[in-house]
């Protein structure tokens, strides 16, 4: 279910909210990944600054795909990643 919400926020340039920690963050979301310990991860730019973060799966809760908010990537989105 996540990965079916993320994989069409990425293809479409949706931004996502969701929860991760108990924290409200919005990201424009980039590719899909597992991490060097065997997670499910996504990597997005955080909304209104240029940080691009990790957050793993297993933390975030609440997904909503913002689809009246479209964005350009700063990054190229490869699509043998997604």
């Amino acid at each position: 279910m996540k990965t079916d919400l993320f994989n069409s926020a990425i293809s479409q340039r949706t931004k996502i909210r969701f929860l991760y920690n108990l924290e409200s963050v919005i990201i424009e979301p980039y590719y899909l990944s597992i991490s060097s310990g065997g997670n499910k991860v996504i990597y997005g730019r955080v909304n209104n600054t240029n940080e691009i973060r990790m957050f793993e799966y297993g933390k975030i809760f609440n997904i909503k795909v913002l689809n009246n908010k479209k964005f350009s990537p700063i990054i190229p989105i490869l699509p043998i990643y997604n």
